[in-house]
């Protein structure tokens, strides 16, 4: 498997994770420019969740989840500020959240979501 078709993978198992948990999928990979794109915009309640999802096939180099730096961090933050001021929707409360996911051959090993990241 390359590394898109494993990113597109995790993003998949990420959604269907999202949804058992009761989110309602907005937008998937949306885009604010070339280098500016947010795996998952999802909605719970009265907020809007901006998810970057992260997907390794193994840990000899740290967890999925560290691989999202404070700049990857700040491209998230103004592709959301970018997706709030065009919507015609209004949320109450927005936050960043991530979803790490390690597979063993296409087998799902371990998922781990952490709401409410800050830069």
């Amino acid at each position: 498997m390359t590394n898109k078709t494993i990113g597109k993978y995790g993003e998949d198992l990420a959604k269907d994770f999202l949804i058992k948990n009761n989110f309602e999928i907005l937008e998937m990979n949306y885009r604010y420019s070339k280098i500016a794109e947010i795996d998952i915009i999802a909605k719970k309640g009265d907020t809007v969740h901006f998810i970057e999802v992260k997907t390794r096939t193994q840990t000899f180099f740290g967890s999925p989840l560290e691989a999202i730096n404070q700049n990857k961090l700040k491209q998230i933050y103004s592709c959301a500020k970018y997706y709030l001021q065009n919507s015609k929707k209004h949320y109450k409360k927005m936050q960043i959240d991530a979803i790490g996911i390690v597979l063993n051959k296409k087998e799902l090993v371990k998922i781990d979501f952490i709401e409410d990241i800050s830069i």
